[in-house]
């Protein structure tokens, strides 16, 4: 069971977004604590898919990611999410990870509050380095790292 209807401005943007375009992008600046982050919110509800997340970002540039990702994985062209994609950047694979349940209260509270409790998927999408790298590899740089932490185990398949 999804919220119906927010009690203030700030909630009811979320429900009236998702109402108009299927999903609600929410932006997390970085602190002190670890790097920026944007989510997205409804996307299980309005088209059955999981939430997705990506860290480490640019606003602009994670919520287009997010809405190249949704509309990829809405047409089909990602089915798998355990497997590595190029249809998020041009040239350069993407893995996914599975955050677990015990991650969402640290990370997703608005999407918590929108399905009222953990009832959901989520995903993080990770980008690979400049160099072709993921997180998990050893080739990885410490930097790169730190600007992507994972939020659940890497992949077998990466």
């Amino acid at each position: 069971m999804v919220r119906q209807a927010g009690e203030d401005a700030s909630e009811q943007k979320v429900i009236d977004d998702i109402a108009t375009h299927g999903w609600h992008g929410v932006h997390i600046g970085p602190d002190e604590e670890g790097p920026g982050y944007a989510f997205t919110i409804g996307a299980g509800h309005s088209f059955g898919q999981p939430e997705l997340l990506i860290m480490g970002l640019p606003r602009a540039m994670a919520h287009q990611i997010l809405d190249v990702a949704l509309d990829a994985v809405r047409s089909g062209a990602i089915t798998d999410f355990t497997a590595t994609t190029d249809a998020l950047f041009e040239g350069h694979p993407c893995a996914f990870v599975r955050v677990p349940v015990e991650q969402y209260r640290n990370y997703i509270g608005y999407a918590r509050w929108y399905y009222q409790g953990d009832d959901f998927t989520l995903y993080q999408i990770v980008w690979p380095s400049r160099d072709g790298h993921f997180p998990w590899q050893a080739q990885a740089s410490a930097q790169y790292v730190e600007s992507q932490p994972l939020l659940g185990p890497a992949p077998l398949a990466a």
